[in-house]
């Protein structure tokens, strides 16, 4: 089977309050889901009815069987997901204090994790070249083997093999704590950018992946690396793609936020599938910024990726423009 999307990196168990508003000492009971960003990005992109598999690795125990059972729940391939004997599954906890305040607690990832161990020679080279859409992180990168496994990944599939229709997406995702420096961060974004189509990320992954700057200068900085669209998030003034001939913004789509979290990856997965869907760029930016929103709008991260229904139906309440077909019949690959 052809890969839609194929993503890499990390998984772990979110272990989210029940009780919202308070600090986690305080916290009495919680709920336990599939977490991890590129995972939340195949299981978003899924719910939009995309073929999509992660490859990341688990630790041999009751959690690792727990992710599994939730990605194929979610109708996620998880054939390349294997278990690694020497480290425990990653815990993530977090508070969840809205509007704002979401901090985040990870457990199990220092000195190192499992989706931190995935090797180059374990890759599937043939499912990664033929994937519609690759999407890496840049915490993948933070540490070997794991590093030299993304570089071996993107050099399997450089921009110039792609067939239309195929993109190679960098989430410029940087957590300054599995990092020695910004410098070094930057150092290894600078090998895998020859390879990506598309990049996407706030104004600080922004500045660490190629400075500081307006997002304008940070978009065009980016396209000069060679990417065709530059994604960067605005916060509360929205989002904005810019390629060499077009710049699009999508205003904000305004929801009570429970748990900002999910809302990147929920843009993410429908990013990718308006990409294969072939809209234009204005109608995939519209429709990633709804589907960001609606996570944003609930508790947990995986569990509540929208259906193409819901978030169609968000863009028509807000009086926005909907896509002409949210069907899956994408770009012939």
């Amino acid at each position: 089977m052809t890969h839609e999307l194929l993503t890499i990196g990390r998984i772990s168990v979110d272990i989210y309050p029940n009780d919202i508003g308070v600090d986690l000492e305080d916290v009495t009971s919680f709920g336990k889901y599939l977490g991890g960003s590129p995972s939340n990005v195949a299981v978003a992109a899924a719910r939009h009815g995309r073929r999509t598999a992660v490859i990341s690795r688990t630790g041999d125990d009751a959690f690792g069987r727990y992710l599994h059972r939730e990605l194929r729940k979610f109708k996620v391939d998880d054939s390349f997901v294997t278990a690694v004997k020497e480290w425990p599954t990653a815990v993530t906890f977090c508070a969840i204090k809205p509007p704002e305040d979401f901090p985040l607690y990870f457990y199990g990832r220092f000195p190192t994790a499992p989706d931190l161990q995935i090797k180059a020679g374990e890759l599937d080279l043939d499912a990664i070249r033929d994937a519609g859409i690759f999407w890496s992180t840049v915490t993948g990168l933070c540490q070997e083997p794991s590093r030299t496994a993304h570089i071996t990944a993107h050099e399997a599939r450089p921009r110039t093999g792609l067939k239309p229709g195929q993109y190679t997406i960098l989430d410029l995702d940087y957590r300054p704590m599995f990092w020695a420096s910004d410098a070094d961060a930057r150092e290894q974004v600078a090998k895998i950018l020859p390879h990506v189509t598309v990049a996407i990320g706030n104004d600080k992954e922004c500045a660490v992946a190629v400075g500081e700057g307006t997002p304008d200068e940070q978009a065009d900085r980016l396209l000069a690396a060679g990417v065709e669209i530059a994604v960067v998030k605005l916060g509360p003034e929205g989002v904005m793609a810019k390629t060499r001939t077009e710049r699009v913004v999508s205003a904000p789509v305004p929801v009570e936020t429970v748990n900002g979290l999910g809302a990147g990856d929920s843009f993410g997965g429908a990013f990718c599938h308006g990409l294969l869907s072939g809209w234009p760029l204005a109608q995939v930016l519209d429709f990633a910024n709804a589907a960001g929103a609606l996570v944003a709008s609930r508790l947990s991260c995986a569990d509540a990726m929208p259906t193409p229904e819901e978030v169609t139906g968000l863009l028509a309440e807000r009086g926005r423009l909907v896509p002409g077909t949210y069907a899956t019949e994408g770009a012939t690959l």
